[in-house]
């Protein structure tokens, strides 16, 4: 078993003091011992916290004691005591930065229903005919993601409104939204359904759930994670997707582009990094010019 456990979570709910829920949060797991990020917003929580694995599970009994979040579903991975240099808690206007209205996505009112992993998983088995929209940032999907699944292009959630019209051929198919945890496909499948999409789910518990039960099964490579793991692997057999964005090797390293003025977020293999591990995601950032 190991020593360290990180915890996933989040809810949208309607949140009337989000300042005191955040002090409240961040006491008791400042009295743990626990780091990590928590974004408390009118609209809910959103949570990774990593502790000792007997300090984080003190943590969700104390937190799902509150009957606002006894249903809140807790996502455990083995952590390295290591995966956050702090604890932030902050109070946002989102608990998920899309900059959608709330007449465009409020998961609180309506929302795309779930799928669960078993159901996912024989949709596969069946050759249904359905299609996968990751609504994570290109560069997670770049280390793993679903077999078949649409990429839309985006390096921020508040991107999505700039090329949802790209994904139009899709409003009359059945679409799953999947993402790490959860929480941005909730509220990204609520927005695909009010620009028109028909038949639009959400895989529960996003793609950490999903590996859990079925490691090496349908998704492809590893799971990005926002933390300094960066990937993360359940097991099972797999190959590596991820590829070198310089000389195109296998790959699931991840780096920042050496200059400063760019800090593009990319794979890069070990050969292609400098004595000092550094790296430059083009030529033109080696010769210090910028794109």
């Amino acid at each position: 078993m190991p020593e360290y456990q990180v915890l996933l979570f989040y809810k949208y709910i309607d949140i009337d003091a989000p300042e005191e829920l955040a002090v409240r949060v961040r006491e008791l797991a400042s009295e743990l011992g626990l780091t990590g990020r928590v974004i408390v917003a009118q609209e809910g929580i959103n949570a990774t916290l990593e502790g000792k694995v007997e300090d984080t599970e003190v943590f969700v009994e104390s937190f799902l004691a509150d009957e606002r979040f006894a249903d809140v579903q807790v996502k455990r991975s083995a952590g390295t005591g290591k995966s956050f240099p702090n604890l932030k808690v902050k109070v946002r206007d989102e608990i998920v930065g899309t900059g959608f209205s709330q007449e465009e996505a409020d998961p609180r009112v309506s929302t795309a229903p779930r799928i669960s992993p078993e159901e996912l998983r024989s949709w596969y088995e069946e050759d249904k005919d359905f299609v996968v929209i990751d609504m994570r940032n290109n560069y997670e999907f770049a280390s793993g993601h679903f077999k078949n699944a649409v990429e839309p292009g985006i390096s921020s959630s508040r991107h999505l409104p700039l090329v949802v019209d790209k994904l139009a051929s899709l409003k009359e198919k059945k679409v799953v939204t999947v993402c790490t945890g959860g929480v941005r496909c909730e509220k990204m499948a609520a927005y695909l359904l009010h620009k028109g999409f028909k038949d639009v789910q959400q895989l529960d518990g996003g793609i950490h759930s999903y590996m859990e039960k079925y490691p090496g099964k349908d998704f492809l490579g590893t799971l990005y994670t926002f933390d300094q793991r960066l990937t993360m692997d359940f097991g099972g057999e797999r190959e590596v997707i991820g590829k070198c964005r310089r000389c195109g090797a296998a790959s699931e390293a991840y780096a920042d582009c050496a200059e400063q003025s760019c800090h593009l977020h990319f794979i890069a293999c070990v050969d292609c990094r400098d004595e000092n591990g550094d790296v430059y995601c083009s030529e033109a950032c080696a010769a210090e010019l910028v794109l």
